[in-house]
């Protein structure tokens, strides 16, 4: 999922196996078998001898297959079920945040915006992550910072699929700056429904996909 949404970039080296497994609890053997796994579909490459290891490739066939398998792998009923989850959770942190953000508050949601490489996919991905996360952060409610979160680690890596999309990208940077002006402009209710709509886009772009990769596997 890191490699796919871009988090992890082309060249950059994985940890050793031990410390990989350490780190997801898992055992030696399992983190082996998965980079195994990467490597058959050429997400990786491992260097033998000194200065060697795992290094990502980033090979945009291996990343389109994550993401094609991911969408497949999910029924229509479970996305709408994501979008009508996430909706009420992410809603719910704008509409609080416009209660409590600060002036300063305000232009950091902008800034987050303002960094953002709207025309490359990795970065609009985590641009969607670190916003949203934010826009928890400022509702002032710690449960709605959890839950974002878990969120955001479970489901946020098939959700913002959507930002391989260029139309999606560039909607993406629109809807953040409509909510950070209705966040500025202490308007609850608007925030709120702003976000709501960007998510329902976001799970609608990927009902459409779904439904593509469904009519090419039938005509296969």
């Amino acid at each position: 999922d890191a490699i796919a949404l871009g988090l992890l970039a082309h060249g950059e080296r994985l940890p050793r196996e031990a410390d990989l497994a350490q780190s997801l609890g898992v055992a030696t053997v399992t983190a082996r078998e998965a980079l195994e796994s990467l490597r058959d579909k050429g997400l990786i490459k491992t260097v033998r001898g000194r200065g060697g290891g795992s290094f990502v490739i980033g090979h945009p066939a291996g990343k389109a297959r994550i993401s094609d398998d991911r969408i497949l792998a999910m029924s229509s009923v479970e996305l709408r079920d994501i979008g009508a989850y996430y909706a009420i959770i992410g809603g719910g942190a704008a509409a609080h945040a416009a209660k409590h953000a600060t002036t300063d508050d305000v232009e950091n949601l902008r800034r987050i915006v303002g960094l953002t490489d709207f025309e490359a996919e990795g970065s609009t991905r985590r641009s969607e992550m670190n916003f949203h996360l934010e826009l928890a952060a400022l509702s002032l409610s710690a449960r709605l910072v959890r839950e974002e979160m878990r969120f955001q680690a479970e489901i946020g890596p098939i959700l913002w699929l959507s930002m391989q999309d260029h139309d999606c990208r560039t909607a993406s940077r629109s809807a953040h700056l409509q909510i950070a002006q209705a966040i500025g402009e202490v308007d609850a209710e608007a925030a709120r429904r702003l976000t709501a709509e960007h998510i329902a886009d976001t799970v609608g772009w990927l009902l459409d996909a779904k439904s593509e990769l469904e009519r090419g596997q039938r005509s296969d």
